[in-house]
């Protein structure tokens, strides 16, 4: 990702993270050179035939960083920011994640740039459904799984999977993940990111024994991981003083009632409106005096000039990305326990690949062995993490790291260099 192609802030932060990690690994300059930069990487046009008649044509991506553990695996965004160094840093570190929590898949990512809140349900499908048919000679069951991501949902996985289907001429479940129960998708995907958010904070509460019935928590996002985030956390007792998504946030330091917040933006799809707390930014949510915070939205929110004023113990990134390798350093200054992204919000693709095993298998868990399962691998990938920082005395952030490349490393010297 060096060249000028893949240049962006987010793009360089991932690569900034591999080249902190490799050199703490010693790891070969000529694996380095291969993983610093994805397989495979697609621009398409997305003609859209809009309501009013014109066309409009959208730029989508397809990134496929490694596949050396088996097929691509990542998300599908939808959002105006969305460009080549973005979803490329994003399928890195999918790649990173699937290694650690010991998943048989690679790294990919996708996306439109647009605003889906401007599109109606026609333009929706119509533009998914050409996307579709752009990267169809590129994705497959055992090759590319795509799933959702920001701006995306199960039925955006719907078009897709019925898209990729008619061309097949017969149905194709497990294509994508994230799909609705009665095409082919699994119990409990739509909380698993944000229940194994949570699932990694009751582990670091009992590392550092603190009671998180005494705690308070802000959560900065309110999309499909900060809500199922903060029910999660309430459901356990912390007390939720604040919450936030992209029309702002509301703080009340005696606690937010969860519940009915749950429906306002159920009815509202955002918080706008809100008539519990006090109304507050983005910004100041991250700055809050809270036990647990939880950023959940964008990449890059708390970088070297608002690290100094965090004020939390624990650090749990919801998000991909969201904090970057200068505010790394600052964080640690201040003994904020970070539990690291490909960690904190890999429960997403852990139950992506639950489903997608179930969909090949055609033969499907219940909720409660889905959670289960989960919560072990999630478990296990913790205490792997928190032990290979104690060992080489490092950041939580870098062991992750040091292990998730260490494995792909290993893998493809294993498998060798086809030339």
């Amino acid at each position: 990702m060096a060249t000028i192609e893949w240049r962006s802030p987010a793009s360089e932060m991932a690569v900034q993270q591999f080249d902190n990690a490799a050199a703490k690994l010693n790891l070969d300059s000529n694996l380095a050179g291969r993983l610093r930069r994805p397989d495979r990487a697609m621009i398409v046009s997305v003609p859209t035939r809009m309501d009013d008649g014109r066309v409009n044509v959208f730029t989508g991506y397809r990134v496929q960083h490694n596949d050396v553990l088996g097929p691509f695996k990542g998300g599908i965004r939808y959002h105006p920011a969305v460009n080549l160094g973005e979803v490329s840093a994003l399928a890195m570190w999918m790649t990173w994640k699937c290694s650690l929590v010991g998943l048989p898949l690679g790294g990919g990512k996708g996306g439109i740039a647009c605003d889906p809140a401007d599109l109606s349900r026609h333009e929706l499908q119509s533009m998914t459904r050409r996307f579709t048919a752009e990267i169809i000679n590129f994705i497959g069951p055992e090759v590319d799984v795509p799933a959702p991501d920001m701006g995306t949902n199960e039925q955006v996985m719907a078009w897709i999977m019925d898209t990729y289907s008619q061309h097949k001429g017969h149905a194709v479940p497990e294509i994508v993940t994230g799909k609705p129960i009665a095409i082919g998708g699994t119990l409990g995907r739509r909380e698993a990111t944000g229940r194994g958010v949570v699932y990694t904070i009751m582990e670091t509460a009992k590392h550092l024994g603190i009671d998180l019935l005494q705690c308070t928590a802000a959560v900065q996002g309110f999309g499909n991981v900060g809500s199922v985030v903060v029910k999660e956390l309430a459901n356990i007792g912390v007390n939720v003083i604040a919450v936030s998504d992209r029309t702002g946030g509301f703080f009340d330091a005696k606690g937010l009632p969860v519940a009915k917040l749950l429906e306002v933006a159920d009815k509202n799809h955002s918080l706008e409106g809100c008539p519990y707390g006090e109304k507050i930014s983005n910004a100041a949510l991250l700055e809050l005096k809270c036990d647990i915070l939880v950023p959940a939205a964008l990449e890059m929110q708390i970088t070297k000039e608002n690290a100094p004023r965090l004020q939390c113990r624990i650090l749990a990134e919801g998000a991909n990305g969201p904090t970057t390798p200068e505010a790394d350093a600052i964080l640690r200054e201040k003994d904020i326990f970070l539990i690291p992204d490909i960690l904190a919000n890999a429960g997403g693709v852990v139950v992506s690949y639950f489903e997608w095993v179930q969909d090949l298998q055609n033969f499907f868990w219940t909720e409660e062995e889905v959670n289960k399962k989960l919560r072990d691998i999630l478990v296990k990938a913790f205490h792997e993490v928190l032990n290979m920082s104690q060992k080489h005395k490092v950041e939580m952030r870098l062991a992750a790291l040091m292990i998730g490349i260490d494995r792909v490393a290993r893998a493809m010297l294993w498998r060798g260099l086809y030339a």
